[in-house]
């Protein structure tokens, strides 16, 4: 079966990947973290974006069309392979029940 088309990115994305070199030019030894934050701030202060949300819009449009394709050709919209929330909490719940669990033993043990 095929895989499930990856989502599109955003138009601050599309702008991001094309502004990050300059970015780093413009500040040697900045940190990763620093790149998106700087980013942010540029992206925000820009007057005209619409070049950028019209690459996204048809990156979307495409996606759409293979998402249809992958749907029509017995994909299904869970097949992403990510787990569901549900699964996580439940693990997590069931670590903090085992500590918990020992915590009690001890404290049996204490007395």
């Amino acid at each position: 079966m095929a895989e499930k088309p990856k989502r599109p990115l955003s138009a601050y994305m599309l702008w991001l990947n094309s502004a990050r070199e300059q970015i780093k030019k413009e500040n040697p030894g900045i940190k990763v973290t620093e790149i998106a934050k700087k980013g942010g701030e540029l992206w925000r202060g820009m007057k005209d974006k619409s070049e950028w949300e019209y690459k996204a819009a048809k990156m979307k449009d495409e996606y759409n069309k293979q998402m249809q394709d992958f749907e029509r050709n017995g994909g299904s919209k869970d097949a992403g392979g990510k787990k569901k929330k549900g699964a996580k909490k439940v693990a997590k719940k069931s670590k903090k029940k085992d500590s918990e669990d020992e915590d009690d033993e001890s404290g049996d043990e204490s007395d």
